[in-house]
Protein backbone atom coordinates (compact mmCIF):
# COMPACT_ATOMS: atom_id res chain seq x y z
CA UNK A 1 0.00 0.00 0.00
CA UNK A 2 2.37 2.75 0.88
CA UNK A 3 4.26 2.02 -2.60
CA UNK A 4 1.11 2.93 -4.09
CA UNK A 5 0.60 5.93 -2.61
CA UNK A 6 4.13 6.65 -3.11
CA UNK A 7 3.31 6.43 -7.39
CA UNK A 8 0.43 8.93 -6.60
CA UNK A 9 2.13 11.16 -5.06
CA UNK A 10 4.79 11.35 -7.90
CA UNK A 11 2.34 11.18 -10.28
CA UNK A 12 0.44 14.13 -8.29
CA UNK A 13 3.84 16.16 -8.49
CA UNK A 14 4.73 15.35 -11.86
CA UNK A 15 0.82 16.70 -13.13
CA UNK A 16 1.70 19.59 -11.14
CA UNK A 17 4.60 20.47 -12.02
CA UNK A 18 3.75 20.34 -15.52
CA UNK A 19 0.78 22.52 -15.16
CA UNK A 20 2.78 25.14 -13.20
CA UNK A 21 5.62 24.71 -15.90
CA UNK A 22 2.37 25.34 -18.73
CA UNK A 23 1.07 28.53 -16.98
CA UNK A 24 4.96 29.89 -16.09
CA UNK A 25 5.45 29.44 -19.91
CA UNK A 26 2.12 31.36 -21.33
CA UNK A 27 1.99 35.07 -21.63
CA UNK A 28 -1.41 35.10 -20.78
CA UNK A 29 -3.79 38.23 -21.09
CA UNK A 30 -6.08 36.99 -18.27
CA UNK A 31 -6.48 34.19 -15.85
CA UNK A 32 -10.21 33.54 -14.35
CA UNK A 33 -11.83 31.04 -12.56
CA UNK A 34 -14.45 28.45 -14.14
CA UNK A 35 -16.49 25.72 -12.59
CA UNK A 36 -18.12 22.64 -13.98
CA UNK A 37 -20.20 19.65 -12.53
CA UNK A 38 -19.78 16.31 -14.57
CA UNK A 39 -21.00 12.77 -14.61
CA UNK A 40 -20.03 9.80 -16.70
CA UNK A 41 -21.77 6.63 -15.77
CA UNK A 42 -21.80 4.86 -19.39
CA UNK A 43 -18.90 2.34 -19.39
CA UNK A 44 -17.20 0.78 -22.55
CA UNK A 45 -14.24 -0.80 -23.43
CA UNK A 46 -13.87 -1.99 -19.61
CA UNK A 47 -11.21 -4.25 -19.09
CA UNK A 48 -9.79 -5.53 -15.44
CA UNK A 49 -7.13 -7.37 -14.28
CA UNK A 50 -6.61 -8.22 -10.62
CA UNK A 51 -3.50 -9.81 -8.63
CA UNK A 52 -2.69 -10.32 -5.03
CA UNK A 53 0.33 -8.77 -3.33
CA UNK A 54 2.98 -10.61 -1.38
CA UNK A 55 1.19 -8.64 1.75
CA UNK A 56 -1.79 -10.05 0.33
CA UNK A 57 -3.37 -7.21 -0.67
CA UNK A 58 -5.82 -7.50 -3.51
CA UNK A 59 -5.07 -4.85 -6.50
CA UNK A 60 -8.01 -4.12 -9.25
CA UNK A 61 -6.21 -2.46 -12.59
CA UNK A 62 -8.89 -1.44 -14.65
CA UNK A 63 -8.72 0.52 -18.02
CA UNK A 64 -12.09 2.55 -19.38
CA UNK A 65 -14.21 4.78 -21.49
CA UNK A 66 -16.34 6.76 -19.66
CA UNK A 67 -19.23 9.07 -21.24
CA UNK A 68 -21.60 11.61 -19.86
CA UNK A 69 -22.25 15.05 -19.84
CA UNK A 70 -20.62 18.11 -17.78
CA UNK A 71 -22.09 21.67 -17.44
CA UNK A 72 -21.13 24.85 -16.04
CA UNK A 73 -18.67 27.21 -17.86
CA UNK A 74 -19.26 27.36 -21.85
CA UNK A 75 -15.27 26.30 -22.08
CA UNK A 76 -16.62 23.23 -19.54
CA UNK A 77 -20.21 22.69 -21.10
CA UNK A 78 -21.35 19.45 -23.74
CA UNK A 79 -20.45 15.75 -23.69
CA UNK A 80 -17.83 14.50 -21.84
CA UNK A 81 -15.46 11.32 -22.41
CA UNK A 82 -13.17 9.86 -19.92
CA UNK A 83 -10.74 7.74 -20.80
CA UNK A 84 -9.45 6.50 -17.18
CA UNK A 85 -6.75 3.65 -15.77
CA UNK A 86 -7.49 3.15 -12.37
CA UNK A 87 -5.18 1.14 -10.14
CA UNK A 88 -6.96 0.58 -6.58
CA UNK A 89 -6.13 -1.73 -3.84
CA UNK A 90 -9.40 -3.18 -3.18
CA UNK A 91 -8.92 -4.28 0.47
CA UNK A 92 -7.75 -1.23 2.23
CA UNK A 93 -10.10 1.10 -0.68
CA UNK A 94 -6.99 3.58 -1.98
CA UNK A 95 -5.31 4.01 -5.26
CA UNK A 96 -4.76 5.80 -8.24
CA UNK A 97 -7.32 7.43 -11.03
CA UNK A 98 -5.86 8.79 -13.92
CA UNK A 99 -6.35 9.28 -17.60
CA UNK A 100 -7.75 12.23 -20.13
CA UNK A 101 -10.87 14.19 -20.30
CA UNK A 102 -12.70 15.67 -23.55
CA UNK A 103 -15.72 17.80 -23.48
CA UNK A 104 -17.36 19.02 -26.98
CA UNK A 105 -18.24 22.20 -26.78
CA UNK A 106 -20.92 24.38 -28.58
CA UNK A 107 -18.00 26.16 -30.74
CA UNK A 108 -16.78 22.74 -32.29
CA UNK A 109 -13.57 22.78 -30.87
CA UNK A 110 -12.74 20.49 -27.97
CA UNK A 111 -11.43 20.98 -24.33
CA UNK A 112 -9.12 18.58 -23.60
CA UNK A 113 -6.96 17.58 -20.46
CA UNK A 114 -4.74 14.81 -18.78
CA UNK A 115 -5.64 14.06 -14.84
CA UNK A 116 -4.31 12.06 -12.29
CA UNK A 117 -5.76 11.94 -8.92
CA UNK A 118 -5.59 10.01 -5.68
CA UNK A 119 -8.53 7.24 -5.01
CA UNK A 120 -9.80 6.63 -1.18
CA UNK A 121 -12.79 5.23 -0.21
CA UNK A 122 -14.56 5.74 -3.15
CA UNK A 123 -14.20 9.22 -4.27
CA UNK A 124 -11.46 10.58 -5.95
CA UNK A 125 -9.14 13.73 -6.02
CA UNK A 126 -6.81 15.24 -8.09
CA UNK A 127 -5.65 17.58 -11.05
CA UNK A 128 -6.63 17.90 -14.46
CA UNK A 129 -3.87 20.14 -16.76
CA UNK A 130 -4.76 21.16 -20.46
CA UNK A 131 -6.61 23.58 -23.06
CA UNK A 132 -10.16 25.00 -23.64
CA UNK A 133 -11.59 25.41 -26.61
CA UNK A 134 -8.98 27.74 -27.75
CA UNK A 135 -5.97 26.32 -28.37
CA UNK A 136 -4.20 28.24 -26.70
CA UNK A 137 -6.12 28.67 -23.72
CA UNK A 138 -4.57 26.80 -20.75
CA UNK A 139 -6.80 25.21 -18.30
CA UNK A 140 -5.60 23.62 -14.70
CA UNK A 141 -8.19 22.55 -12.79
CA UNK A 142 -8.99 20.48 -9.36
CA UNK A 143 -10.80 17.52 -10.06
CA UNK A 144 -13.03 15.73 -8.01
CA UNK A 145 -15.74 12.74 -8.04
CA UNK A 146 -16.94 9.42 -6.86
CA UNK A 147 -15.92 6.45 -9.06
CA UNK A 148 -16.18 3.48 -9.72
CA UNK A 149 -14.45 0.86 -12.19
CA UNK A 150 -18.05 -0.34 -13.39
CA UNK A 151 -19.97 2.66 -12.49
CA UNK A 152 -17.88 5.48 -13.83
CA UNK A 153 -17.76 8.89 -12.56
CA UNK A 154 -20.41 10.83 -10.30
CA UNK A 155 -21.05 14.22 -8.66
CA UNK A 156 -17.76 14.96 -10.59
CA UNK A 157 -16.70 18.58 -9.93
CA UNK A 158 -14.08 21.31 -12.18
CA UNK A 159 -13.16 23.83 -10.06
CA UNK A 160 -14.96 24.01 -6.51
CA UNK A 161 -13.97 21.04 -5.94
CA UNK A 162 -12.66 19.00 -2.75
CA UNK A 163 -9.39 20.12 -4.08
CA UNK A 164 -10.31 23.66 -4.83
CA UNK A 165 -10.42 25.36 -7.52
CA UNK A 166 -10.28 25.76 -11.93
CA UNK A 167 -8.16 28.28 -13.49
CA UNK A 168 -8.72 28.95 -17.70
CA UNK A 169 -5.20 31.56 -18.86
CA UNK A 170 -6.67 32.88 -21.85
CA UNK A 171 -4.17 33.92 -24.56
CA UNK A 172 -2.22 37.26 -25.18
CA UNK A 173 0.17 39.59 -24.26
CA UNK A 174 -0.12 41.56 -20.97
CA UNK A 175 1.80 44.10 -20.29
CA UNK A 176 2.92 46.08 -17.06
CA UNK A 177 1.22 48.87 -15.76
CA UNK A 178 3.35 51.85 -16.32
CA UNK A 179 4.12 53.49 -12.87
CA UNK A 180 2.73 56.88 -12.36
CA UNK A 181 5.80 60.10 -12.01
CA UNK A 182 3.78 63.05 -10.32
CA UNK A 183 6.50 66.01 -10.72
CA UNK A 184 6.09 69.08 -9.14
CA UNK A 185 8.65 72.36 -8.96
CA UNK A 186 7.86 75.79 -7.53
CA UNK A 187 10.36 79.59 -7.35
CA UNK A 188 9.14 81.94 -5.23
CA UNK A 189 9.92 83.16 -1.90
CA UNK A 190 10.74 80.53 1.11
CA UNK A 191 7.55 80.66 3.51
CA UNK A 192 8.56 77.69 5.76
CA UNK A 193 11.63 75.59 5.90
CA UNK A 194 13.01 72.78 8.58
CA UNK A 195 14.49 69.63 8.88
CA UNK A 196 11.45 67.85 7.49
CA UNK A 197 9.47 70.03 5.27
CA UNK A 198 9.67 73.10 3.23
CA UNK A 199 7.28 75.53 1.19
CA UNK A 200 8.06 77.87 -1.26
CA UNK A 201 5.66 79.38 -3.34
CA UNK A 202 3.02 77.26 -1.91
CA UNK A 203 4.32 74.20 -2.75
CA UNK A 204 5.05 71.95 0.07
CA UNK A 205 7.65 68.95 0.32
CA UNK A 206 9.16 66.33 2.72
CA UNK A 207 12.48 66.83 3.04
CA UNK A 208 14.64 63.73 3.24
CA UNK A 209 17.32 63.11 5.57
CA UNK A 210 20.16 63.70 2.64
CA UNK A 211 18.42 67.38 2.00
CA UNK A 212 18.04 68.33 5.51
CA UNK A 213 21.28 70.23 5.70
CA UNK A 214 21.27 71.95 2.47
CA UNK A 215 17.67 73.12 3.18
CA UNK A 216 18.87 74.83 6.65
CA UNK A 217 20.35 77.09 4.04
CA UNK A 218 17.36 78.79 3.44
CA UNK A 219 15.70 81.00 5.88
CA UNK A 220 11.95 82.26 5.95
CA UNK A 221 12.01 85.55 2.92
CA UNK A 222 14.79 84.16 0.87
CA UNK A 223 14.14 83.10 -2.47
CA UNK A 224 14.55 79.38 -3.73
CA UNK A 225 13.47 76.85 -6.75
CA UNK A 226 12.95 73.52 -5.59
CA UNK A 227 11.92 69.80 -7.55
CA UNK A 228 9.65 67.43 -5.69
CA UNK A 229 8.32 64.19 -6.75
CA UNK A 230 5.39 62.32 -5.18
CA UNK A 231 6.57 58.91 -3.17
CA UNK A 232 4.66 56.88 -1.29
CA UNK A 233 1.79 59.41 -2.02
CA UNK A 234 3.76 62.04 -0.21
CA UNK A 235 5.45 65.56 -2.31
CA UNK A 236 9.19 64.63 -1.74
CA UNK A 237 12.16 67.17 -2.18
CA UNK A 238 14.50 66.01 -4.72
CA UNK A 239 16.70 69.33 -5.49
CA UNK A 240 16.55 72.74 -3.97
CA UNK A 241 18.73 76.16 -5.40
CA UNK A 242 18.70 79.67 -5.19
Amino acid sequence: MNRLLAFAAIGLAALAAAGIAVAHGIDAKSARAVTASFTATTASRVDTRTCTTPDNKTLVSTTGIYTGTSSGDPDLTGAATLRAHSLINTTDGVGTVSGSLKIDVASGRDTEANFTSVYSGGSIAGLAVGRAHDPAAQLIANLSAAFSATGGFTGGKLGASAGGAAVELAPGACRPAKPVKQESSARGTVSAASATSVTVAGLTCTVPANLAAKVAQFTVGSHAEIHCLLLNGANTLTRIDK
